[in-house]
């Protein structure tokens, strides 16, 4: 009996979960790198410091929102977030090098807007995700990403990564 119990337990937590079930593979692009290619300096602190080109395809229909999150899982003081955008418009498809789109979040800096890389030391990732919703998500502006992925919670319909790595001259 007690292994029954269990399982129905497990069953409703499996089935309870926020997590999406049927995303689709969307696809996310820069004509200023590739895939798990360097950053160039321009979109650095040792550059301009502007967010690259991105553009994205095979959305899927209905969707209702993107949001977009840069951030570098490569400090030592955790993950840091470069950029936050959400409630992108549905039939945006690109945002132009040193421009935005939708809602800026605040940043690991406490501000917002876009942050390039600049690691302290060593060779840095610097993760671009980009999310399809099924909703706007109508949170305050300068929301952080704690904020912004509990609002994405059970909303997700696609998403797609780009990884870009930077390392500065000398360090």
């Amino acid at each position: 009996m007690k292994k029954i119990f269990a399982l129905v337990i497990i069953l409703l937590l499996i089935g309870c979960s926020s997590s999406p079930t049927n995303t689709t593979s969307m696809k996310l692009t820069s004509t200023a790198f590739t895939d798990q290619a360097s950053l160039p300096a321009q979109y650095t602190c040792d550059g301009e410091d502007v967010s690259p080109p991105l553009a994205w395809s095979d959305v899927p229909e209905k969707t209702q929102s993107f949001v977009l999150i840069v951030d570098d899982p490569d400090t030592a003081h955790g993950t840091w977030n470069h950029w936050l955008l959400y409630d992108i418009p549905a039939d945006v498809r690109k945002i132009d090098e040193h421009r935005s789109a939708g809602i800026e979040g605040t940043t690991s800096m406490k501000t917002v807007g876009y942050h390039g890389a600049c690691p302290p030391n060593g060779v840095h990732r610097y993760f671009f995700k980009l999310f399809a919703l099924d909703t706007l998500l109508h949170i305050l502006p300068a929301a952080n990403k704690v904020q912004i992925e509990k609002a994405m919670e059970g909303h997700i319909m696609g998403q797609a990564e780009l990884m870009g790595k930077y390392q500065r001259s000398g360090k």
